[in-house]
């Protein structure tokens, strides 16, 4: 699949966290054949100080020298324990707004980066940087989390709710699936106060949406898996993720579309919620991707 992922943008601030989307970020680019990037960016420094006394501007010029040269022995040093191949680069200014430039000046094909950071408020929820990438980035992000075990992508969740956009989020995982040798596994979650879908119809667009994948099974020839389940829980959002942890989910699909305006102006309130609660890496679509 040489026009799938191309090449994988894994912006670390070297943390736990960054170091897991590291193996994460590697395994993908082993398998797709892709090209892997590594993205440190520098603490962004008050304009004032630039505008300070020449002395003073010297020494910060000097002290930002000293401190990319560390972070680029530090990529190298990282790069030569794990035995692995990246190009190095090194941004400055402000974090999210570096990811992104760097992600779309290089025409990168998917960004892999740890969704909390070293802050305390962040260790408790998706971290003030990923959140912005995710808000603003028009690439693909796999969202990881610091796991115990080994490192396998052998089961994919797409939960599912019709919507029209959902065939961009099925192409994503089918190809996600065909490369890793994965099973799929469409899910949709029956909220309890929700009765929209009886029964009868919801049986009926499951059956449409397997028939649909098993079509393009023949047609190219590849033995990919594909189940369905339903699920019930107070929402969607809590639904998805135990029904992940619990069934040993290895990665979550889903894109940032939600139902209304205000929700996709909010990532989507079910999206980010189960980025904020899965343990289990998460590969979130750009709203832009609903419209394809």
């Amino acid at each position: 699949m040489p026009d799938f992922l191309k090449k994988i943008l894994w912006p670390t601030d070297f943390s736990d966290e960054a170091s897991a989307a590291l193996a994460q970020a590697e395994h993908l680019a082993k398998t797709f054949g892709a090209e892997l990037l590594a993205l440190h960016v520098l603490p962004e420094y008050p304009v004032s100080l630039y505008n300070s006394a020449i002395s003073v501007k010297g020494e910060l010029i000097r002290r930002i020298d000293v401190i990319k040269n560390d972070a680029v022995e530090h990529l190298d040093r990282i790069k030569e324990a794990k035995g692995g191949s990246f190009r190095t680069l090194i941004g400055e200014g402000n974090s999210a707004k570096e990811i992104i430039r760097v992600a779309e000046e290089e025409d990168v094909d998917l960004i892999v980066m740890g969704k909390k950071g070293l802050s305390a408020l962040e260790k408790i929820f998706i971290g003030s940087v990923a959140n912005q990438v995710l808000r603003h980035s028009r690439v693909p992000l796999l969202l990881t989390k610091k796991r115990s075990g080994p490192l396998k992508f052998e089961k994919l969740l797409v939960p599912t709710d019709f919507s029209d956009h959902e065939e961009v989020e099925r192409d994503y995982a089918w190809k996600l699936a065909k490369g890793f040798d994965a099973e799929l596994l469409f899910l949709y979650v029956l909220e309890l106060h929700n009765h929209e879908f009886p029964p009868r119809l919801l049986d009926e667009m499951m059956d449409t949406v397997t028939k649909k994948l098993s079509s393009r099974k023949r047609r190219e020839k590849e033995d990919v898996k594909i189940t369905e389940d339903v699920t019930r829980a107070l929402n969607a959002a809590l639904g998805i993720v135990d029904y992940a942890e619990t069934h040993e989910c290895d990665m979550i699909v889903i894109s940032t579309c939600g139902p209304g305006a205000v929700e996709r102006f909010f990532l989507g309130s079910t999206t980010e919620k189960v980025i904020s609660y899965s343990s289990v890496p998460v590969f979130a679509l750009p709203s832009h991707y609903c419209k394809v």
